[in-house]
């Protein structure tokens, strides 16, 4: 390793004033400023306290109903007393165990054109290595008390990660809108004809609004129960609709570029999530072990997401096969196929119909919870701004971006899942190397009292620089229908590889060469 613990875990000599203005909130907590002045002013190195004596009536209201008051400040360890360790695998477990990866899947035999052997292969594989980064990052909330995008400043600096910031954004949103649309079209298949698409969508975007305005606790707590009854009604649908998914499409043997463009498309899917996993573990106790988290966190998103990948497969494989399946695809997507398999059950059906869409207010609950919390990092003034002001910002936002996307869901959701694995790779290679081979897992070398100072925080230059480096591998490595580079036309899509493994041998030197200049990490 390039530096011991010890000197992983130093913290920066300052002067005086420099120690005075990181504390003044410790040594005068009950002096602030009023009006326009205390909106704007943050002071450095300030972290949570309950601060009831400041709020107004109203906004006490929404605290008392539940509604989590901290935003994006450090979380120290006293405040750090959750052993629930297991509700990490719940919220991710819930968060996707409904009907967004049925499309995903579907992918595979629709637009890949693999067969169902080949497709759950490719799913499995790369399901088991994407899951791992994510993971891992996750466990850095519980033993930082950092937001994921917080920890992501001591390596891409204070301003250049405003970047990363609004790529995650985009990503998070992305990934809503297609649960957004996947529910609008389960919910319009009810009743054709007199319920639309936009309709389902504006009322599950609505529901999962309350859900992430309340915040990290009841997030966790609808999460812990949620899964029961969609498992119940995924076991309905399969149950009821499952023979027709042995009529597969006939398909030539997969060649590598399906295989590798497809796991592209896996990688965006999975390791995205390293942008938000430590968002929902910063509460916890930082005494458990890592692999304990690391577990919880990994088998959380792998263990649901494989099977309904592979479901999504079997049904895009028999689309063009079954008698009105293709019909129904065309019409109303995936929600069409859901409504063919549980037609033989009547009404019965239409009721599992509802409880099908309803199953991904989860996962839009756990989704617009982080964006809020990313747009609140991009001005430090908005720090000071509640988080559920940004949560009613992202809701007005997903409800026409969904409805504009649902017009070419299909197309929408390909391009969406392809580019988003790049950037993603150039991200979790940065936060994991930072982590592992510059901080030597000495999560206390993440100093909350620097955690929004410019001057001592990294420059980001390092992640900066190496990541487009990197993006000059990954260029010939695309294969999307805008683009095909030069490798990906004998390989093709590599992109995300060699996002990944191009950053983290670019991002070594660099940083290394960052901290003998600045002199501290």
């Amino acid at each position: 390793m390039l530096f011991s613990r010890k000197s992983a875990g130093t913290v920066p000599d300052t002067d005086d004033g420099e120690k005075d203005g990181c504390h003044e909130q410790e040594r005068h907590p009950n002096r602030h400023t009023n009006g326009l002045v205390s909106l704007l002013t943050v002071e450095d190195g300030v972290v949570y306290k309950p601060e009831a004596q400041e709020h107004t009536r109203w906004y006490q209201r929404l605290l008392d109903v539940g509604v989590e008051e901290n935003g994006i400040k450090p979380v120290p360890v006293e405040k750090r007393t959750n052993t629930q360790y297991n509700n990490l695998f719940t919220v991710f477990f819930t968060g996707l165990l409904c009907i967004l990866p049925l499309p995903t899947g579907m992918l595979a035999t629709t637009v890949f054109q693999l067969s169902l052997r080949d497709a759950s292969l490719t799913i499995l594989f790369f399901s088991a290595f994407c899951t791992a980064a994510p993971a891992f990052m996750g466990c850095g909330g519980y033993k930082t008390g950092l937001r994921q995008m917080i920890q992501a400043r001591y390596s891409w600096g204070l301003y250049i990660v405003t970047i990363i910031l609004v790529l995650n954004a985009a990503t998070v949103t992305g990934f809503s809108i297609v649960a957004a649309i996947v529910s609008g079209q389960t919910i319009a298949t009810i009743n054709p004809g007199n319920v639309s698409v936009t309709v389902g969508i504006v009322i599950v975007i609505l529901a999962s609004f309350v859900l992430s305005l309340l915040g990290y606790r009841v997030l966790h707590i609808w999460e812990r129960w949620q899964w029961l009854p969609n498992l119940v009604v995924l076991t309905i649908t399969v149950g009821v609709g499952g023979k027709h998914l042995v009529h597969q499409q006939e398909v030539p043997p997969a060649t590598a570029s399906q295989v590798l463009s497809y796991g592209g498309l896996m990688a965006g899917y999975f390791i995205t999530f390293g942008g938000t996993a430590s968002d929902f573990s910063i509460y916890h106790d930082p005494k458990a072990p890592l692999r304990k988290v690391f577990t919880y966190i990994y088998l959380g998103i792998f263990t649901p997401s494989v099977p309904l990948l592979i479901l999504g497969a079997a049904m895009g494989g028999s689309v063009s096969v079954v008698a009105g399946w293709e019909e129904a695809y065309e019409s109303y997507g995936t929600g069409g196929i859901l409504a063919v398999m549980l037609q033989p059950v009547g009404g019965f059906g239409k009721f599992v119909l509802v409880i099908l869409a309803l199953s991904v207010i989860g996962n839009i609950g756990i989704s617009m919870y982080p964006v809020a919390l990313n747009l609140q990092m991009l001005v430090p003034a908005f720090t000071k701004v509640p988080r559920f002001i940004f949560t009613l910002a992202v809701t007005a936002l997903m409800i026409p971006l969904s409805i504009a996307a649902s017009r070419a869901w299909e197309e929408s959701l390909e391009n969406f899942l392809a580019v988003i694995g790049y950037w993603a790779g150039f991200f979790d290679a940065v936060m994991i190397e930072e982590a592992v081979v510059f901080r030597r897992l000495n999560w206390e070398s993440y100093d909350h009292s620097i955690w929004n100072v410019g001057r001592k925080l990294p420059s980001g230059i390092a992640a900066l620089v190496a990541s487009l480096l990197s993006l000059g591998l990954v260029i010939p490595g695309i294969n999307e229908v805008w683009f095909v580079g030069p490798f990906a036309k004998t390989t093709g899509d590599i992109g995300f590889e060699l996002a990944f493994f191009g950053t983290a041998l670019f991002y070594l030197p660099l940083r290394w060469l960052e901290i003998k200049w600045r002199g501290h990490l």
